[in-house]
């Protein structure tokens, strides 16, 4: 299935002008107090609402990060059960559109918490995807099938800064994320429709599969496969139809 891209020709020019409202041009970072917490969340808040009118606006008993007039959209960074409670104020009131950047490539740089002092930063070997929002769609699985939920996926290069205040002797394992800084956009996958998780199937999967083939073709591991299939098939996007040794086959369910 090809990916349905929400960035339309000008999404790279519009993610740069707000990266540059939030962090500046040429940000300079030497040390701790030159960082801001939370960019991505910010960064992301000017990208999908240039118009700082529509941000940090009350509805109801909670505040929405972005208020259109039509709909409410949340920037979420991970832990999407913390949601529930926004998500049962805000969804009988109009659609919700919830944003989960996903780190894609990353840089990472170590501060020194006495000095400041920022290492030199260093690409991790991992790159991202948007199965990783698997995790996260399972916590809120109950709400999934409430046509006005909607999702953005936008893959996002980030330099992450880390403190080096963890427990092994290099402090670097068990150590805390500082920030987060957004280097530029990628590409984004938008759901506003169940069809629209046919995404999330690569085209090279045969036509009935199991999880472990989910896990080859997209190249993910297999316990994100696993809760891949089993989201989709909450979702009835695929079906289960019987199994291939101990393994449970599946095929598409959408017509």
């Amino acid at each position: 299935m090809a990916p349905k891209n929400g960035m339309d020709e000008t999404g790279g020019e519009r993610f740069e002008a707000a990266r540059n409202k939030v962090i500046g041009r040429q940000p300079k970072r030497t040390g701790i107090g030159t960082l801001q917490e939370k960019t991505v969340h910010a960064v992301m808040k000017h990208y999908y609402a240039p118009d700082e009118a529509m941000h940090e606006i009350t509805v109801g008993n909670y505040v929405a990060d972005i208020y259109t007039g039509e709909g409410i959209m949340e920037i979420q960074n991970g832990n999407f059960y913390k949601m529930r409670g926004k998500l049962d104020a805000f969804l009988p009131l109009c659609p919700v559109t919830v944003i989960y950047p996903i780190p894609h490539k990353k840089w990472l740089i170590w501060v020194d918490e006495e000095s400041g002092e920022c290492s030199a930063k260093r690409k991790s070997p991992r790159t991202g995807s948007v199965y990783l929002a698997f995790a996260e769609l399972y916590r809120i699985k109950n709400y999934l099938t409430n046509d006005k939920l909607r999702f953005r996926f936008p893959l996002v290069d980030m330099e992450e800064y880390r403190l080096l205040n963890g427990w092994s002797r290099d402090k670097k394992r068990g150590s805390s994320r500082y920030d987060r800084i957004p280097v530029a956009l990628f590409d984004e996958m938008v759901i506003e429709k169940r069809e629209d998780y046919l995404q999330f199937l690569p085209n090279s999967l045969p036509e009935k599969f199991t999880a472990a083939d989910l896990a080859q073709a997209a190249k993910i591991p297999a316990r994100t496969a696993g809760l891949a299939v089993h989201v989709l098939c909450y979702l009835e996007v695929i079906g289960r139809i019987g199994k291939k040794g101990r393994a449970y086959l599946y095929q598409v369910a959408i017509t």
